[in-house]
């Protein structure tokens, strides 16, 4: 199968239309319909006609013309992702306009044909050919060019989020706190002389968690990669602070085959380690737990209180703002990142539902 070629930089590919055939758009267009067919039939209804028949026929019509429309956006949205953005709206808007054309051109035919049958106008279907076509096509292009101008407003604030999201990633992964790199060199010089084996375990992992850090990397991991990355980190940790540092995995339940945003739990280990344990004169205990409850996994970390985290926590907002929008943006309306503290633990606590990626067979658990 021949892939598509990438865009230009400066291109801007018609992908601001929604996925049409997702059950949650199509309940979507039938709600919406629904509701400017009660307004049309409050607003609209002669004296001689009853709310509930003139609701019944503006929904019928209005349910015909937005399910089609969706129907047919629904088909040519591959299509249309082609063009450029000019030329996709204007495709798009000619097939709304068209299709309901069609749809009003069969209503009222339909409605001759009921006539002829039964002899007698109904007063459900139009009578006048050119006055009903002429204001639906009317109504069609104006609803329909504000529809388009909506979902490419919102794709683009959304774009924007996301640009800014991946902004923040970048500067994430390229932040390397200089004392953790000073540190971490101090102590494997200080291993070259008494451990050589573990100074250059030290060595392979700082590279792999540089490595990961500095590169341009993927926006969404496993969760095993994920969970490799903070291990790294925590290997790297406990060589400095030896047995004050104390990190306890119950990881058994997570799908390793979940998707995840990338430097997902680093970000939150560091800041467990550096303003937990680090403080404490005689160090302390990171807990890392997972749960996975159908379809939603939540990992918990906690550490140990300190009178310095505490003077310092406003500072560590940034990273979980980071995270949160991170997971909102991969999740929409389905993560959360929640903040705890009992006095004696601190607890993070990430909710987000279990997505696979679908080219890759199913892992195992932990």
């Amino acid at each position: 199968m021949n892939a598509s070629p990438p865009a230009l930089a400066g291109d801007r590919r018609s992908d601001y239309l929604p996925d049409f055939c997702e059950p949650r758009a199509v309940l979507t267009v039938v709600l919406v319909s629904v509701l400017l067919a009660v307004l049309l039939a409050l607003a609209g209804r002669s004296a001689e006609d009853s709310f509930p028949f003139a609701l019944a026929r503006t929904s019928g019509y209005l349910l015909w013309n937005g399910l089609l429309c969706a129907a047919v956006l629904c088909r040519a949205r591959p299509w249309l992702t082609q063009r450029s953005l000019p030329a996709s709206a204007l495709i798009a808007l000619c097939l709304l306009v068209g299709t309901v054309g069609l749809v009003s051109e069969a209503a009222y035919w339909l409605g001759r044909a009921w006539e002829r049958q039964v002899g007698d106008a109904s007063g459900i279907f139009p009578s006048d050919h050119w006055a009903f076509l002429l204001p639906n096509l009317g109504i069609a292009v104006i609803v329909g060019g504000l529809l388009l101008r909506y979902f490419y407003v919102t794709n683009e604030w959304r774009r924007s989020v996301e640009l800014e999201a991946r902004s923040r990633i970048r500067a994430l992964q390229a932040r390397i706190r200089p004392h953790f790199l000073f540190n971490s060199m101090n102590t494997i010089a200080a291993l070259t002389r008494s451990d050589p084996a573990r100074a250059e375990e030290a060595i392979e992992d700082l590279a792999d968690l540089f490595r990961f850090n500095l590169s341009d990397a993927r926006s969404q991991i496993t969760l095993r990669e994920e969970l490799e990355v903070a291990r790294i980190y925590q290997r790297i940790e406990q060589l400095r602070l030896g047995e004050r540092l104390q990190v306890r995995w119950h990881v058994a339940a997570l799908p390793s085959d979940a998707i995840v945003p990338s430097l997902l739990l680093q970000p939150l280990l560091e800041n467990a380690i550096g303003h937990g344990v680090e403080p404490l004169p005689g160090g302390g205990t990171v807990t890392v737990e997972g749960r996975c409850d159908g379809d939603v996994i939540e990992i918990e970390i906690s550490n140990p209180v300190s009178a310095t985290a505490r003077a310092v926590r406003s500072g560590n907002r940034m990273a979980f703002d980071n995270i949160r929008q991170r997971l909102e943006l991969a999740f929409p309306g389905r993560a959360s990142v929640d903040v705890a503290e009992d006095g004696e633990r601190y607890r993070v606590i990430l909710r987000f539902p279990r997505l696979v990626d679908p080219t890759k067979p199913a892992g195992n658990r932990w």
